[in-house]
């Protein structure tokens, strides 16, 4: 009796059953250490990445070429501010007093409101483009995208400050007793904040119409608060009390320290570290809040 051609010996049925099994394991998306990868992920998403330069700074430059080929954008941000000045300066043009008193104010909160919606527009814009997904699925952390879009408008910041103070000082004649470099650095720092305050706000916007709506919320009180209407021991005790944690508040403040000291006090240190640590804690938010997409 002749055995039919197809018949396999027990060795080649056990030779062929291995390939399978080898590529059974590889379809179940094991790890070497036997680990599935979706729990893998899943392990490397709840422990964070630490901060890297290069990926920080590779961010920064993305963000600012990107930046490069919006000129409407650009204007936005650097010039803007300083127009805003040269109005309010010839609006007060029979009384250049009035502009002394709230023009070294203006010239920290014009920056502030400028980074603020630019900020928050451009992080959402990513978000809703998927731009954000793809590249928090590549090896970058949260803390990494918050780092380089805070030094990417933090660069554009110090442009738009050393700007706005220059043309305040020495063209506007806004007459300072202190240092121009001390309105440098707290306006820069005000700059600094309005960008950490638009990356944690673009967070809970669903839209570049939502994120617009922020600013009533997050930026009038503050600007009706922070004593550049009438000082804020004037206030009523309870909008002054509201008033003493705004950091809005600390940034005119440090302001009129320079307008009417000709040294660095002890007054004006206190202001521009609280600004600063404000603008720390918010940028650590805003990396805590980060959402991939925009649901």
């Amino acid at each position: 009796m002749t055995a039919t051609p197809n018949a396999d010996t027990p060795t080649e049925q056990k030779n062929q059953t291995r390939p399978k099994t080898k590529a059974g394991k590889a379809r179940t998306g094991k790890t070497r250490t036997g680990e599935p990868a979706t729990l893998a992920a899943a392990h490397a998403h709840a422990h964070p990445r630490p901060l890297s330069y290069s990926r920080t700074t590779a961010t920064a430059a993305r963000v600012l070429r990107q930046l490069g080929h919006d000129p409407r954008t650009i204007a936005l941000l650097i010039l803007i501010p300083c127009v805003m000045l040269f109005l309010l300066r010839y609006v007060f043009d029979g009384s250049p007093r009035v502009f002394d008193s709230i023009g070294a104010s203006l010239l920290g909160i014009f920056p502030l409101i400028t980074m603020f919606l630019v900020t928050s527009i451009a992080t959402l814009r990513e978000r809703t483009s998927g731009t954000l997904e793809r590249l928090l699925s590549m090896p970058l952390g949260k803390g990494d995208l918050i780092a380089g879009y805070a030094l990417a408008f933090g660069t554009l910041a110090i442009i738009q400050s050393a700007l706005a103070t220059g043309l305040a000082v020495w063209f506007l004649d806004l007459d300072v007793t202190g240092s121009p470099w001390l309105l440098l650095i707290v306006a820069l720092l005000d700059a600094l904040l309005g960008t950490a305050l638009g990356l944690f706000v673009s967070a809970f916007a669903a839209s570049e119409y939502q994120a617009v709506q922020f600013m009533p919320a997050v930026i009038f009180p503050q600007l009706l608060l922070c004593g550049l209407f009438t000082p804020r021991p004037d206030m009523h005790p309870a909008l002054e009390a509201v008033s003493d944690v705004l950091p809005m508040s600390y940034a005119v403040d440090g302001m009129n320290e320079v307008l009417l000291h000709t040294d660095m006090t002890a007054d004006f240190v206190r202001d521009i570290a609280i600004v600063a640590g404000c603008a720390l804690l918010v940028l650590t938010l805003g990396a805590a809040t980060l959402r991939r997409r925009t649901t």
